[in-house]
């Protein structure tokens, strides 16, 4: 029996009658701008401190970025023409913003790369705060002022805000996309949602928008009870959202297909690798157990990850015993928006390959969740009602109890954050004596000389820190994968960077070792190496102690590094003082990451 139009009438978008009553302000709301200024600060020091963690970000974006701006780079199979999973048009944007520093009074590659740190600070604080204002007039400013301190405060942030990784900006473009499904104020927005989750999966990272899902099904539950002319405007919104995406995957295929001179959907052929992958697929790389992103999470979010996970139970035992209405039809809407979280955390535990900035989209929707479980908690824990529990409680130990968690909390991300910059920082600091970041003739070595790495490969930073032309290059080490190659620098046929198109040798999509990746060591200038002082066993045959070898190699700067090995769980996970308070099975224990140069033979 169909339903009665009067019955369904009632189920039209409730921002087609959006009518409310204006509020008193809530002493828990924040000005957008005075919001934007705290996320903002929170990602410059990401910008200016956050090591990098993932030589993916190193090896597939930095460097490429750098090939484009610089004419040479490292290039790792996946830019092969072969393969074509990489987009240019996502590192192309990256590469305008570095050249525009190259504009400004006094150049530099350094300066470019922090350059574009900065830019991605700004654009994350941005999305960031358009989520917050979203959230805070949609649902309740106290939960917008939970989202923003959830956000802030979290080593999460501290990560993933200014990664040049497309998990990083997909990660921006769900907070855009979000924002703009959640908020029915003026009309229905999605389009711009289908559209900016559409953005983060094309030009960022494909499986991304798997997130808008939950808001999809929403649309089509309203559609499909909703009035036949209901139907068609949901449809129109949809259409609208669809053609968009479809008309920038052309765009995007259009770029991709100049640089690689063939015809790539990479969006696709990223896809295809990690899901129809006939020689193993990421899986090579390695796999884990399903409860890292458990484990993980909790190290990056602490408290406000358990919240997360609670959020959806909370919600559901708050509307089982509450007579009172926040605001959604029977909670659908919220229940929509806690969704994403869950969703994206069961699937990606599921899969056998995993890394944290897989999570990095995922991220505000985390914080969204554990905002709202704790606004939950509080109502309940704020009851004044004497005859119950909770009333029974005085007020001022409830706000004590309140601000010591988040206190705590904030101290256990800044220990997590000061304890990653000291014990991971030295990449970053190491090139100085080369003359990265001063003018162009100051520092060590000459032009075009090598700068080698063998067991510390992954730990490059980029060439953004090598000045005057000096190259990158490897020796070789016990590590049996595939490392990089270099961009052809041959300046044949019709256009730009022929290193993009030209075909390559030695690359391959099972990780298999190709000597041709490396030099011999003669050739280095400088040379790259860390030494460990607690390890006191022999040292594997290719990956001697470079810096005792002072006959061949002087010592030019060295910084601390954390021997991760040696050091116990908890100085792992967080900062502790090398102090000798400190009982020494918890103290860290450090090795030396070092710049050696080779010394003039007689």
């Amino acid at each position: 029996m169909a339903p009665d139009p009067q019955d369904r009438a009632e189920f039209v978008h409730p921002a087609a009658s959006h009518a409310k009553k204006k509020k008193a302000p809530s002493p828990f709301a924040i000005a957008p701008i005075s919001a934007f200024y705290v996320f903002l600060a929170a990602n410059l020091i990401s910008a200016l401190y956050a090591p990098i963690q993932d030589c993916d970000e190193t090896f597939n974006y930095w460097e490429p970025t750098h090939y484009l701006s610089h004419g040479y780079g490292l290039q790792t199979w996946e830019y092969s023409p072969d393969y074509a999973i990489r987009s240019w048009f996502y590192v192309g944007l990256h590469a305008i913003v570095g050249n525009f520093r190259r504009l400004l009074p006094h150049p530099t590659k350094l300066g470019e790369f922090y350059f574009v740190r900065y830019i991605l600070a700004f654009i994350c604080a941005l999305c960031q705060v358009l989520m917050f204002r979203v959230v805070s007039f949609t649902l309740n400013p106290r939960i917008g002022l939970f989202f923003l301190i959830a956000t802030v405060i979290t080593p999460g942030n501290f990560h993933s805000a200014t990664a040049f990784l497309p998990s990083s900006f997909a990660m921006y473009t769900s907070l855009l996309g979000a924002a703009a499904f959640m908020n029915w104020r003026g009309g229905v927005r999605t389009s711009w949602g289908i559209w900016w989750f559409a953005v983060g999966g094309i030009l960022g990272w494909p499986f991304a928008s798997a997130l808008s899902f939950p808001f999809l099904i929403e649309e089509a539950v309203f559609a499909l009870v909703s009035t036949r002319e209901g139907f068609f405007e949901a449809f129109l919104r949809v259409t609208r959202g669809v053609v968009a995406a479809l008309l920038l995957v052309m765009g995007d295929t259009l770029v991709n297909t100049f640089f690689y001179k063939k015809w790539e959907i990479v969006s696709w052929n990223i896809v295809k690798y990690n899901i129809f992958s006939s020689t193993g697929g990421p899986d090579l790389y390695g796999t884990e157990p399903w409860t890292f992103y458990f484990r993980n999470l909790a190290i990056n979010f602490n408290i406000w990850f358990i919240l997360a996970l609670l959020s959806l139970p909370l919600f559901l035992i708050q509307k089982a015993i509450s007579s009172r209405q926040y605001g959604f039809q029977s909670g659908l809407r919220t229940i929509v928006f806690l969704s994403p979280f869950y969703m994206w955390l069961a699937i990606f535990t599921l899969q056998p390959h995993k890394e944290e900035r897989f999570m990095y989209p995922a991220y505000p929707f985390l914080c969204f969740n554990a905002a709202l479980a704790l606004h939950v908690l509080l109502n309940a824990f704020g009851h004044s009602d004497p005859k119950t529990l909770f009333g029974k409680i005085p007020a001022r130990f409830k706000l004590f109890v309140v601000a010591s968690t988040l206190f705590l909390s904030l101290d256990v991300g800044l220990a997590r954050v000061i304890g990653l910059y000291t014990g991971y920082s030295a990449p970053l600091k190491l090139y100085s004596p080369l003359g990265a970041g001063v003018a162009e003739e100051q520092g060590l070595g000459g032009r075009g000389d090598n700068v080698c790495f063998g067991k510390e490969w992954y730990r490059f930073p980029s060439s953004y820190f090598l000045p005057r032309d000096m190259r990158p290059k490897f020796v070789r080490s016990e590590f049996r994968g595939l490392l990089p190659g270099e961009f052809s620098e041959a300046r044949t046929g019709f256009g730009f960077w022929s290193g993009t198109w030209l075909p390559t040798s030695g690359m391959n999509d099972r990780n298999e070792e190709d000597m041709g990746k490396y030099v011999d060591i003669r050739q280095c200038s400088f040379l790259v190496d860390t030494r460990y002082p607690e390890n006191t066993g022999p040292l594997p045959p290719f990956e001697p102690d470079y810096i005792a070898d002072t006959e061949n190699w002087e010592v030019v700067k060295c910084e601390p590094f954390l021997d991760a090995a040696k050091t116990h769980l908890l100085a792992r996970v967080l900062w502790v003082p090398d102090s000798k308070l400190v009982p020494d099975k918890f103290r860290r224990k450090w090795g030396h990451h070092c710049l050696l140069q080779r010394r003039a033979q007689a």
